[in-house]
C-alpha cells in the first residue's frame, strides 16, 4: 500500500516514515506539514491511505479529510490523534475517515489499523468508546456543523490571526469574497466579534490555544 502521512510535527513524521517503511506491505510513504500539502500530495501520488493529524495550520486535518474523500474517493483516511474526546471522534466519522488511532498506539496497532482500513473496513482505537461515537453521531451536533467546509476553513485561518487579504491570497478568491463569508459565519453562530470567533474556534478545536 502506499501511504501518506500529514502532521505538522517534522520528528514526528520522520519517526513513522521510518517505522513504516519497515511493515510488510508498505510500497511508498511521502509527507505534508500541513492540511493544504495533504491535498496536493493526493492528487499528485494517489496514496491508498492517509495518516493524517487533526490539528495542524491552515487547514485542519478534519476538513483536509472531507476534501480528500469528496475529491479522492479512492483515498482513505486514518485519523491519528491524541484527542480523545468524543467530539473529535464523531467529526472525523462525519468528514469521512476510515479509522480513528492515538498517538499512543503501538506499532502492532498501527499495523493492524491501517491493513483494516485498507481492506475497505472500519478501525477504531479500543480506547474509544465505540457506543459514545454513536452518541455522539446521534446527539447535539457541534456548532461547526452549523459551517460549510469552506466556512470552517476560513474561520479557522481568521482565528489563526490571518489578515483579509492574506486569506484571499491563500485561498485564491477575492476580499470581498472573504468578507462575505465571514459575515455569514458571524450570522449562523450567532457571534458578532472576532474575539469572540478565535474563542469560539479554540473551543472547538480548530486552533490551539496559545
Amino acid at each position: 500500500m502506499k501511504v501518506l502521512i500529514a502532521d505538522d510535527h517534522g520528528l514526528l513524521r520522520a519517526g513513522l516514515a521510518a517505522l513504516l517503511a519497515k511493515l510488510p506491505g508498505v510500497e511508498a510513504v511521502w509527507e505534508a506539514a500541513d492540511g493544504r500539502q495533504a491535498l496536493h500530495a493526493v492528487k499528485d501520488h494517489h496514496p491508498d491511505i492517509v495518516i493524517m493529524d487533526i490539528d495542524m495550520p491552515g487547514l485542519n486535518g478534519l476538513d483536509a479529510t472531507e476534501r480528500i474523500r469528496e475529491t479522492g474517493p479512492g483515498t482513505k483516511v486514518l485519523i491519528l490523534s491524541m484527542h480523545t474526546k468524543e467530539e473529535f471522534v464523531a467529526q472525523a466519522l462525519k468528514a469521512g475517515a476510515s479509522g480513528y488511532l492515538l498517538k499512543g498506539a503501538a506499532t502492532e496497532e498501527l499495523a493492524k489499523a491501517l491493513n483494516v482500513v485498507a481492506a475497505g473496513q472500519f478501525y477504531l482505537s479500543p480506547a474509544i468508546s465505540r457506543q459514545l461515537v454513536d452518541i455522539m453521531l446521534h446527539g447535539k451536533p457541534s456548532g461547526l456543523d452549523l459551517l460549510s467546509s469552506r466556512q470552517r476553513e476560513i474561520l479557522q485561518l481568521v482565528a489563526e490571526g490571518h489578515t483579509t487579504r492574506a486569506i484571499a491570497d491563500i485561498l485564491h478568491v477575492s476580499t470581498k469574497t472573504v468578507d462575505a463569508h465571514r459575515a455569514e459565519i458571524m450570522k449562523r453562530l450567532d457571534i458578532h466579534d472576532v474575539a469572540r470567533l478565535v474563542r469560539f474556534a479554540i473551543r472547538e478545536g480548530l486552533v490551539k490555544a496559545d
